[in-house]
């Protein structure tokens, strides 16, 4: 709980952290009982030192997916928690985020006055289907990494013009845009042995306007609808759509359409069959949705200024 004092809490926090540090530790000893099929943890402190690539590792971030189920197939973790990465950066080009930047960190982020985007990210952070103790583990990159619909930061990232900086197992890395980095539930850009280093959102999009919009089926339960509207310093206007597609759906315009332009467009981009099923939503449902929330965004970004 939290007392009232900033410093107090903060400690607090971190003391929770390191609590929550300790028994991650704990749990992927070899005699473990969560991963009980680890035989090795290596603990690289610079990119030198990450081991080659083989079958059976997995990145270990904020664990919070990784624990959550058996993990048979694993025999090594590779702990990225010693590479110590800025959380985040701001730079004159925008806003760098680490791969492990947790969900809590990036809630707390006081960004710059002028970057008038910026009241997503917490909105964004408010949309995860998660407790506070999963808040100060889980991170923006796991997220990403998870490809799963409903997964915020991917909303995030996306209508922000995120792009992800990938090191690959050869020693290069390579830039891909968030939108094109989910490719379906559980499927994105990472070949094996791939590491998701930061994601850098760009100074343009977090000077553009926003607009947000979420839905699910219980009051705390996972997005099955979750739109963002962007409108930049001169008129253009974008449309991001996510937790109602397997993957996200971006349109772009130079100038604000009309209604119904819109709406053919995603009617477009977005065919029969196309909208995510599983038991956090129907199909026809978030469809009716996506296109009722893409008509509240047109409406309150056409608005002047």
């Amino acid at each position: 709980r939290e007392s009232g004092d900033p410093a107090l809490d903060s400690r607090l926090r971190g003391n929770e952290r390191s609590k929550l540090l300790r028994q991650r530790r704990m749990l992927y000893r070899k005699d473990g009982m969560d991963l009980n099929t680890i035989h090795e943890v290596s603990q690289p402190r610079a990119r030198d030192d990450v081991p080659a690539w083989r079958a059976g590792d997995a990145f270990l971030a904020g664990g919070t997916w990784l624990y959550s189920e058996p993990q048979p197939r694993l025999t090594r973790l590779i702990d990225l928690a010693g590479l110590r990465w800025p959380s985040l950066s701001v730079t004159d080009a925008g806003l760098e985020i680490a791969a492990t930047c947790t969900i809590a960190q990036l809630d707390a982020f006081a960004p710059p006055p002028a970057w008038i985007a910026a009241p997503l990210i917490n909105q964004c952070c408010r949309a995860f289907l998660a407790s506070f103790k999963i808040w100060n583990m889980a991170t923006v990159g796991g997220n990403l990494c998870m490809s799963l619909p409903a997964g915020p930061m991917i909303a995030l990232t996306t209508a922000l013009d995120g792009v992800c900086t990938i090191w690959s197992p050869d020693g290069t890395e390579r830039q891909v845009k968030a939108i094109d980095f989910v490719h379906g539930p559980l499927h994105n850009a990472l070949t094996p042995g791939d590491l998701l280093r930061r994601i850098d959102l760009p100074l343009a999009a977090l000077m553009k306007r926003t607009t947000f919009r979420q839905i699910s089926l219980s009051p705390l339960g996972r997005s099955a609808a979750l739109l963002i509207g962007t409108r930049g310093q001169d008129g253009a206007f974008t449309l991001t759509i996510t937790a109602s597609t397997p993957r996200p759906v971006q349109l772009s315009f130079d100038t604000m359409p009309t209604a119904d332009a819109l709406r053919s467009s995603i009617e477009d981009a977005i065919p029969p069959g196309g909208y995510y099923d599983d038991v956090h939503g129907a199909p026809d449902w978030r469809r009716a949705m996506t296109l009722l929330f893409a008509e509240q965004i047109h409406a309150e970004l056409s608005e002047t200024a």
